[in-house]
């Protein structure tokens, strides 16, 4: 493809993405379906480009209506195409190509920009509201290590599905396969992958010998301890990711029920519980933590696992529009929605039975505020148990390093993961 044409179609890409009103890998898809003739190498600079500017964008946006053109109008396609310049993630020969001389001047004065010299807010490219909280949560020394890998690409993460194969040996098929893996430093089940190799058409991902799943996610499934011939909820399935996880931990035996609201996102784990060899696993769609069907199974189950809806904040790496799409009022809503459903699962518990909260969100209204007011209120009935002393007990190395408290709190800056909590409970 001519470098303009390409250019036109990040420029293009960008002015959707940046209207805010979806998720960003919804949009970059469905982009990608409208151009079905983009090769694989288009496709990861365009998405790429996106994620950049998303990452940015105050910076970009800065740079972009700078040096003598203030309304950003530089050119065709106006901002978005000066944006797209900026976060070109392509090769910058194939770029030059699409630029004529004043282009090119532009961008070399914006590359003498001295970035380390710019205001904080163009420098951690946050919302101020959010800024704010994580300077005050992590401490003034913490606070730009976490910026700065909140704004690079997260890694690729795969848990290994030990019904079915051993770490090692997936390892050592996948360098067979030109994938080189090393084991993950905390979950005795993941693999880290270098590059973004083309995953899905390798025959060990076909025969289900893994999963992508961050590490941090893994760690959720880990804590939760499910064993052979319990009865296991995992009340937020989701696409079932860590459904997956519970089921092999299981030993694909007992009962493990998979709850969400959404039907649509229970079907995406259709395939997945194919290629994975379970047959333990009952997907249920319910309408909300109430349900009759949840009625039903009080005080029957053994283990529960709720990865509450959340802001999503941890994942910033991989969904870096998150922080333009969230705001303090949909934290405030979202934390009264966590502590419903927080309370909802909490029945299903028998005496003795493990209760796991955890959510994907680094801010501590969504974290300890939610597991707080369930200790003051429908929590009395549980008890809380250490975070290390489990970890230790599944011989987790580094245990200590993965804690704040009783809970569990992984950083991407610390641990190289998304940001994950956990608390867990044992019932009375």
């Amino acid at each position: 493809m001519h470098p303009n044409a390409l250019l036109d179609l990040a420029t293009d890409l960008l002015r959707v993405v940046l209207r805010l009103d979806q998720p960003a890998d919804g949009v970059i898809s469905a982009f990608f379906r409208q151009h079905r003739t983009l090769g694989a190498r288009e496709r990861h600079t365009l998405a790429e480009t996106a994620y950049t500017v998303l990452r940015q964008r105050p910076l970009l946006q800065h740079l972009a209506r700078s040096e003598g053109d203030p309304k950003g109008a530089g050119g065709s396609g106006g901002l978005e195409r000066r944006l797209a310049i900026l976060a070109w993630q392509g090769s910058d020969t194939f770029l030059r190509g699409a630029l004529g001389p004043h282009e090119q001047q532009w961008l070399a004065q914006a590359a003498a920009v001295d970035r380390a010299a710019l205001p904080d807010k163009l420098r951690h490219n946050l919302p101020d509201w959010l800024a704010g909280a994580l300077r005050e949560q992590v401490g003034a020394e913490d606070f730009w290590p976490l910026v700065n890998a909140l704004n690079e690409p997260a890694p690729l993460d795969l848990r290994v599905n030990t019904l079915k194969a051993d770490r090692e040996g997936v390892r050592r098929a996948l360098a067979e396969a030109g994938v080189p893996a090393e084991p993950t430093r905390y979950s005795p089940w993941g693999l880290r992958v270098q590059g973004k190799p083309a995953l899905n058409k390798l025959e060990l991902f076909t025969q289900g010998a893994f999963e992508v799943q961050d590490e941090g996610s893994q760690m959720l499934a880990l804590l939760t301890d499910a064993r052979r011939g319990e009865m296991v909820v995992d009340f937020c399935a989701g696409a079932g990711g860590k459904t997956l996880a519970l089921g092999a931990a299981m030993r694909n035996t007992g009962r493990l029920y998979a709850f969400d609201v959404s039907g649509h996102r229970l079907d995406a784990l259709k395939p997945r519980l194919a290629r994975s060899g379970l047959s333990n696993v009952y997907p249920v769609q319910i309408a909300h933590e109430r349900d009759d069907r949840i009625k039903r199974l009080a005080g029957k189950i053994d283990r529960v696992l709720v990865d509450a809806p959340c802001s999503g904040l941890g994942t910033l790496r991989r969904n870096p529009d998150l922080k333009w799409r969230q705001s303090p009022r949909a934290i405030d809503e979202l934390q009264a929605k966590q502590g419903a459903i927080l309370a909802g699962a909490a029945r299903l518990l028998k005496p003795g039975g493990r209760l796991v909260y955890a959510t994907c969100s680094l801010l501590r209204a969504e974290n300890e505020a939610v597991v707080e007011a369930f200790g003051a209120g429908p929590g009395a009935d549980f008890v809380t148990l250490p975070v290390a002393a489990l970890l230790q007990g599944l011989k987790v190395e580094a245990a200590a390093e993965l804690v704040s408290g009783d809970f569990l709190r992984l950083w991407p800056h610390r641990h190289q993961t998304d940001g994950f909590f956990a608390a867990v409970w044992q019932r009375r």
